[in-house]
């Protein structure tokens, strides 16, 4: 059964694409939540006329994505965690810390784009960050011991 997605969704797509899904995930899942509309030929038309209006919309996002990915890729956080005196950190280090230290240096990136592994230990790491649909930065943050 073909849809138009309405909104990004993960692993299935993003906002205009057209997809094919199983007809019960699509009535009984997809529509009825607002998620994604029946993909009509009428409903294709409306959407071709909307992706040509938008398309000018689409490069500007795209640049100012890329020129953040740039600014990102360049930016070095450090967060401070309690730890033991072997390396050993109390807890762990999440997306959230590490949005809070990108809101810090003037970055407004959400929690939920940040993709980072769970961290328990001192030393320096890497997170994902997705900004927008297939655009990408990696952050290079390091974990210190608070005092």
């Amino acid at each position: 059964m073909e849809i138009i997605l309405k909104q990004d969704i993960d692993n299935l797509g993003h906002k205009n694409d057209i997809v094919s899904v199983r007809p019960g995930y699509a009535n009984n899942y997809l529509i009825p939540q607002g998620y994604a509309i029946l993909a009509t030929p009428s409903a294709k038309k409306v959407l071709a006329e909307n992706i040509k209006q938008s398309a000018h919309k689409e490069a500007k996002l795209r640049e100012e994505a890329s020129s953040l990915a740039a600014k990102l890729a360049e930016v070095s956080l450090s967060i401070a965690a309690k730890a033991s005196e072997n390396g050993k950190i109390f807890g762990s280090v999440a997306s959230a810390q590490i949005a809070e230290a990108l809101e810090a240096k003037g970055f407004a990136i959400d929690k939920k784009n940040i993709n980072v592994a769970t961290i328990k230990e001192i030393g320096s790491f890497e997170a994902s960050v997705k900004i927008y649909k297939d655009i990408k930065a990696t952050v290079k943050f390091e974990v210190i011991a608070a005092e």
